[in-house]
């Protein structure tokens, strides 16, 4: 009887209220259906990946066998300078005004803290929004309002993503144009700055039109609301870090911490005997396309190893060499953030328990 009067009370449901309930419905099996569908794309790019460089993986790291060992060094030396530039431009964005210092932090707080974000971006799920997690509990700790935290968090990583896009529009552009050495063929070269110049230009409008519909939703949506907004603001905020001579010291720090460790790619090709050597400007291309395959779901960063050898290998370089410079560069970009971050976060601890027993959060 109850179910009987269960379906009547559902059949007689308003017509819109059914359509309205068949369309959640329908929109949650179409996420739950892209999803799935994502899931496995990246199982079968992690498939590729592993049939096409498991049988060449032994031939390609018998170069790290015979690895010259002062371009190693050079190319540590290299890795350490690019997360410094990193360290000056997380100062420069999240910690402008030295909160930190007067928050119960030493002088170099800061450099402890962006450390540890780096070492965390490389431990922690997500990458580098892991690190930035890493980071934002720190910066919790100390005091830094949550809203500030994820503001600044936002900044820093847009300007990283502009930097990249610029990147591709100059090297593409002087590349297709013969300025710089290297292939000349536009699908690598032009379509690539044209997809970039495109986004870049594009992402303002498109951040303000959906900020401006998003203030229009109702009440019960005001977190979405919120994100929204704090998202165009981070893209304007974006706008002025690039423009704005005030803030050279962030653009610099970023710009460093880009092409110094394409500098460490390079160099890496130079450690495993590679010849000829990839010219500069299609190793920056390589590298910042290739990057993009650490969005993938996949382990050990997979993604983005096997994103930079593939498209080292569309840039004309020999498969081994691209293979091994690849997994030498990530060794020594997991090495030196993780060796720097845990090494930075002992040093923090003693400054986050002192601040844990600070008598002033006893207070009622």
């Amino acid at each position: 009887m109850e179910n009987a009067a269960k379906v009547a009370v559902e059949g007689s449901a308003p017509a819109p209220m059914r359509r309205h309930q068949v369309e959640r419905a329908t929109r949650h099996e179409t996420r739950h259906l892209r999803r799935s569908m994502l899931k496995l794309a990246g199982y079968l790019v992690l498939a590729y990946l592993v049939l096409k460089l498991v049988p060449s993986l032994k031939e390609a790291l018998s170069s790290l066998e015979h690895v010259r060992w002062e371009w190693l060094v050079g190319a540590i030396a290299l890795e350490v300078i690019s997360e410094i530039g990193f360290v000056v431009s997380w100062h420069a964005i999240i910690d402008p005004d030295d909160l930190l210092e007067r928050d119960g932090g030493s002088r170099r707080t800061y450099e402890r803290v962006a450390w540890t974000q780096l070492g965390g971006g490389l431990l922690v799920p997500g990458g580098a929004w892991g690190g930035a997690g890493v980071g934002a509990w720190i910066l919790h700790r100390f005091g830094m309002p949550t809203k500030l935290i994820a503001e600044r968090q936002l900044n820093l990583s847009f300007l990283n993503t502009a930097i990249d896009g610029l990147a591709l529009i100059f090297f593409g552009l002087a590349l297709a144009a013969g300025i710089l050495p290297g292939t000349r063929n536009p699908l690598l070269t032009l379509l690539p700055a044209l997809v970039a110049a495109a986004g870049l230009a594009a992402t303002p409008a498109v951040a303000r039109h959906i900020a401006r519909n998003a203030t229009r939703r109702p009440a019960k949506h005001a977190r979405i609301t919120g994100a929204i907004v704090a998202l165009a603001q981070a893209v304007e905020d974006t706008k002025r870090l690039l423009f704005d001579r005030g803030n050279y010291r962030a653009v610099l720090g970023v710009m460093a911490y880009l092409f110094i460790d394409v500098l460490v790619l390079w160099s890496a090709f130079l450690a495993v005997h590679t010849h000829p050597l990839p010219e500069f400007g299609v190793v920056v291309l390589a590298y910042i396309i290739g990057a993009l395959g650490g969005s993938i779901p996949l382990p050990a960063a997979l993604g983005t190893i096997g994103g930079m050898v593939g498209m080292l290998i569309l840039y004309g370089v020999a498969h081994n060499p691209a293979v091994a410079a690849v997994l030498l560069h990530q060794a020594i970009g997991l090495l030196v953030p993780v060796v720097g971050g845990g090494a930075s976060y002992l040093m923090l601890r003693r400054t986050l328990r002192a601040i844990s027993r600070d008598p002033r959060e006893t207070k009622p």
